[in-house]
């Protein structure tokens, strides 16, 4: 773990899936913000490691953390993390998901499982330790995806498991009445990161990026855009689905 502690007051922001993608741009975003970031990686220490050098090289103060979002004993260990080196957490971005596609006929229920594991346990396991420990004034920023409203062949697993983030994130904001802590999720639409290009032929691709009315795919600093406005100012924004995905649907 690589750590440099704080002595201020600066806001913390912790990031699971923080290595890589748009967990990654986030953790980027967040510290040029002023963030105190804990960047969360589930196996590559290296790509952790580098988020952690990249804030540390502008000027920011970050630690890497290894921990399994569907086990609540590593995720409260994580939280015991933060406190310990930043003092506390204002942000959760919960950006860590798994994605597998098949038709629905042909996907393996082992596969099911594992997706369900990460993507739902996972934001419940997060969720929980989120709402006992967020200081007042905080935000939980988890990920859906624009998949749902599109009904897309191939994600039924994927949608379902997506389908499950945003009832969780909508019940969880009102939960939190009197906290004055927000509670959203950013549902991308097709995003250029390896979680969505992997497995996709160039026309598949390019087919994809064609269907928003902006004619191209997202960034993952279009998304982290979003991240940086619901972890900010956006203090009226609360228990909403935040769809950035160029006018797709």
């Amino acid at each position: 773990m690589t750590e440099h502690r704080t002595t201020t007051a600066r806001r913390v922001a912790l990031v699971t899936g923080g290595s890589r993608g748009i967990g990654r741009e986030s953790v980027e975003r967040l510290a040029a913000d002023g963030f105190a970031v804990v960047v969360t990686y589930a196996g590559n220490k290296a790509e952790a490691d580098a988020a952690v050098a990249a804030v540390v090289s502008a000027g920011g103060e970050a630690l890497a953390h290894q921990a399994d979002v569907a086990d609540e004993v590593a995720v409260a260990g994580l939280f015991d993390a933060a406190e310990e080196a930043f003092g506390g957490v204002d942000v959760v971005v919960h950006a860590a998901g798994v994605m597998a596609l098949a038709p629905l006929v042909d996907l393996d229920l082992d596969v099911l499982d594992r997706m369900h594991r990460t993507n739902i346990r996972g934001t419940f396991v997060v969720g929980q330790q989120a709402a006992r420990r967020l200081r007042n004034g905080g935000a939980l920023i988890n990920f859906s995806s624009s998949v749902l409203a599109l009904a897309l062949p191939g994600y039924s697993a994927y949608a379902a498991t997506k389908g499950a983030v945003e009832a969780i994130t909508l019940i969880l904001a009102r939960e939190l009445r009197g906290r004055d802590i927000t509670v959203n999720a950013v549902a991308p639409g097709p995003t250029a990161t390896a979680l969505f290009l992997d497995g996709k032929d160039e026309e598949t691709i390019a087919k994809m990026a064609a269907q928003p009315p902006l004619e191209r795919l997202g960034t993952p600093q279009d998304i982290a855009e979003v991240v940086s406005f619901l972890a900010g100012p956006a203090r009226w924004v609360n228990g909403q689905v935040l769809r950035a995905n160029g006018g797709i649907a």
